[in-house]
């Protein structure tokens, strides 16, 4: 049955699984889905006498916690605009989510407050906007309000959404421009997503499935793959803070975890763990998403444990899963698996014309269209998809003869960490702020744990500079400037960059120099 919003879901849950655990926290709390739609009735209640109509939009820098729950789907039911971003976010990067998204409210947790009340601070508060900051978990200063205190006593009874086109989410991603951009994603974009991963068969969820959610809940994986699939299913969500190779198997055996999402990262730090079949004992399917997986590092997985491993290609402006090797009837090795009901998919040239017959076989860049895809980039919609509903991703792949997709390069120069999107311009701006650096350029290399780590190479304004000193100087700025995902593994200081005869950095040989070092050919 489709319902009109991710919120909805909570109530159809409520009227016929009330009794049902919905959420718990690896600490204990819990909340059947009874308490779940009676808790989110309350904040978009909340919400609206704290001054938040539909349409305005609410940050939400809080870890994976309950309350993130809770005022996610609390701002889409009150028809508001949730603005989730990463909460180790810093205070630059926080003011300046702010004042793109024109946020009137910003709910902070103890970790997150202090840089918040930093960067709202730094936004202004001016009488024509001013932001409202919500501390959970903390003592609320002047003029803040605690979670508590912005919760309704008495829910009142909010409107049906009246047009599921109503923007719902802003995601800040990294699109086709140096500063990450917002992606718009509607009510009809995050539910459509959610019914299309429902059409597979067998489900990839039952309702009687304990989910894992370690996972990052800002994330779209975390926030409409697996939240939103729990929400559609009815099944027990298990939230945890963070990832830890033992404190998150621990978990997965003390709350018998039978699904498990993680990124790429999670298979190498669980690699050398003793007895590790036996401690996934719950567990009857891995799901890896938001960067490739190496096909030997599932045979290693799936040959050791015994549970399956599939994964899947999305992307923040899809909402975000495309495909999935649930999908497909023979998976390939290297295919992240076919697109789901719903979804169209193909290979276009340069010139966008859609490749065909033997053509497939050469790469191409992918294009999509289906009822899942945001629409466009915050404020104005702009690079959305076309008039035909085709968006091109800026991913290139092939389709084997089964019909999967293999991901074979990036049209832009994203390096992904994590499964977290850092565009290189963004950093190479933070570190030109550095007194004594003349030019910087950064690239994504290889990294066991974390998919693609940043590397920087900066020149130096003084040949003779004491290099230590300025790799320091960068350091310490980066820590300030940049979340902890985006700031370089490494440091290279050079005398020079290569350039092209157009003064454009050659950022392939740069690549191709790391390849090197990776081969043990250079140190």
């Amino acid at each position: 049955m489709s319902v009109p919003d991710v919120a909805a879901l909570v109530a159809t849950a409520a009227a016929e699984s009330g009794d049902r655990l919905a959420v718990v926290e690896a600490g204990g709390r819990g909340m059947t889905w009874s308490d779940l739609d009676a808790e989110v009735s309350r904040v978009a209640s909340g919400l609206g006498a704290a001054g938040i109509v539909a349409g305005h939009r609410v940050l939400l820098a809080i870890g994976n916690r309950m309350e993130f729950v809770t005022a996610y789907l609390g701002v889409l039911r009150a028809q508001a605009v949730a603005v989730p971003v990463n909460p180790a976010s810093t205070r630059g990067e926080l003011t300046r989510m702010l004042a793109d998204s024109g946020a009137r409210m910003a709910i902070a947790d103890p970790d997150t407050v202090g840089a918040v009340r930093q960067a709202v601070a730094a936004a202004g508060n001016d009488d024509a906007r001013p932001v409202r900051t919500v501390v959970v978990g903390a003592p609320a200063e002047a003029d803040e309000l605690s979670y508590d205190d912005l919760r309704a006593a008495v829910p009142r009874e909010v409107p049906p959404l009246p047009d599921p086109e109503k923007l719902a989410v802003l995601l800040y991603t990294s699109g086709t421009s140096g500063l990450p951009r917002a992606v718009m994603l509607t009510h009809r974009a995050l539910v459509a997503n959610i019914e299309q991963v429902a059409t597979l068969e067998p489900p990839m969820i039952h309702s009687d499935d304990v989910v894992l959610g370690v996972l990052p809940l800002f994330h779209v994986y975390g926030l409409n793959a697996v939240l939103g699939g729990v929400l559609k299913h009815r099944a027990k969500l298990v939230l945890a803070e963070r990832f830890d190779p033992e404190g998150t198997l621990d978990l997965i055996e003390d709350e018998a975890c039978s699904v498990v999402p993680v990124a790429p990262p999670v298979f190498a730090h669980w690699r050398g763990v003793d007895a590790l079949e036996e401690r996934l004992g719950p567990v009857r399917l891995v799901l890896s998403g938001s960067a490739p997986l190496a096909a030997d590092v599932i045979d290693e997985f799936t040959d050791r444990t015994g549970v399956p491993v599939h994964q899947g290609y999305g992307l923040t402006e899809a909402a975000p899963v495309v495909t999935t090797t649930l999908r497909s009837e023979k998976s390939e090795p290297g295919s992240v698996g076919s697109p789901l009901d719903g979804i169209e998919l193909r290979l276009v040239d340069d010139e966008r014309m859609p490749l065909s017959g033997a053509d497939l076989s050469d790469p191409g860049e992918i294009e999509i269209r289906g009822a899942n895809l945001f629409s466009g980039y915050w404020p104005d919609g702009a690079d959305g998809p076309d008039s035909d509903g085709w968006w091109p991703t800026g991913d290139v792949g092939v389709l084997d003869a089964a019909g999967g997709l293999h991901l074979v390069d990036r049209v832009k120069e994203l390096v992904i960490v994590s499964g977290f999107n850092v565009y290189p311009t963004e950093v190479e701006a933070v570190l030109l702020e550095v007194p004594g650096v003349a030019e910087a350029a950064v690239i994504g290399t290889e990294d066991e744990f974390t998919g693609e780590a940043v590397v920087a190479y900066v020149v130096p304004t003084d040949p003779d500079a004491d290099r230590d000193r300025l790799a320091a100087a960068v350091d310490a700025h980066c820590g300030e400037r940049l979340a902890r995902f985006k700031r370089p593994s490494r440091l290279e200081i050079v005398a020079e960059l290569p350039h092209t005869g157009t003064g454009k950095v050659q950022k392939g040989r740069l690549r191709g120099q790391e390849r090197r070092r990776a081969l043990g050919l250079i140190e």
